[in-house]
């Protein structure tokens, strides 16, 4: 097999590098690229006035948001559609809230306080020499939770024209009505395909149709079906069989999120194309 640099082996950063640096924030992103990362995975929604911003979850978060006083929010906040882009600013996302778990889960990730949610053209203009990957976060079991994926996978393009950036952006997603939607509409634009066993049961709706009988059982096959290039599965869904068979359908494959060494040293050896993970620093010393 040859080594994973001669197969344009492609690491992202999870969320910028969220092991290390607060989650989807310009000083995130930054951080990671300067650390080598060349690609950067990233989360968007829209806000009530429709600009496109990074961000993972549909709700305000209160393991990572305070408000414009330092407190942190007591429950869950509103929905990104629900606020402006301004009225969004007021928040600090530079932290995770002390004895969370989520705090506890990255103990290694160095705050940047006042850091807030930014446009996805305020990333995009930041890391000019990074690819994104850009994972359209809509759910179609709960539609009212955000916009539907055709429409934020359209206004993810039009942000990236707007930029110059149409070429170094790949557009992801569970909901296939996104990349769906691009793959149709603007075949210039890269798309991946992602899948979690947990899903499967009701494929038919995150698919927007299709069911994985209908391809055998098969996955690779299922997203193999929608053109590829990329298959993007939960790592612990993989296995060297299904990567074999990703491959001899023609698809590139990019597990998420991979954040264990042990685990990071047996995909690349069985010849996955990339992975996604919380520390690519830990990567870039494997590799």
């Amino acid at each position: 097999m040859p080594p994973a640099q001669a197969r344009s082996f492609d690491l992202q950063g999870h969320r910028g590098a969220r092991g290390l640096f607060p989650e989807n924030t310009l000083e995130g992103f930054a951080a990671a690229a300067a650390l080598g990362v060349a690609t950067l995975e990233l989360d968007v929604g829209m806000t009530a006035d429709d600009v496109v911003v990074v961000c993972h979850d549909p709700a305000l978060n209160p393991d990572l948001v305070r408000d414009a006083a330092g407190v942190w929010l007591p429950r869950r906040g509103p929905r990104l559609r629900e606020l402006t882009l301004a009225e969004l600013h007021h928040y600090d996302v530079g932290r995770p809230r002390p004895g969370s778990a989520y705090a506890a889960a990255f103990p290694e990730q160095v705050p940047r306080d006042g850091a807030r949610i930014p446009t996805l053209a305020e990333v995009i203009q930041a890391v000019p020499q990074s690819r994104l990957n850009i994972e359209l976060k809509t759910f179609p079991l709960q539609p009212d939770l955000t916009v539907d994926g055709a429409r934020l996978a359209e206004a993810v393009a039009a942000v990236a024209d707007a930029c110059r950036a149409a070429d170094r952006i790949i557009v992801q997603s569970f909901d296939w009505r996104g990349p769906r939607y691009l793959r149709r509409a603007r075949p210039d634009i890269a798309v991946a395909w992602l899948t979690r066993r947990e899903a499967l049961a009701a494929a038919q709706i995150w698919w927007d149709g299709g069911d994985p009988e209908q391809y055998g059982g098969s996955v690779p096959r299922a997203v193999a079906a929608q053109g590829g290039p990329t298959w993007g599965p939960d790592f612990a869904d993989l296995t060297e069989a299904t990567l074999a068979e990703a491959h001899a359908l023609g698809l590139r494959v990019v597990p998420w999120t991979v954040n264990s060494p042990d685990d990071m040293r047996r995909l690349i050896r069985w010849g996955i194309d990339g992975l996604i993970t919380d520390r690519p620093d830990l990567v870039l010393q494997i590799l």
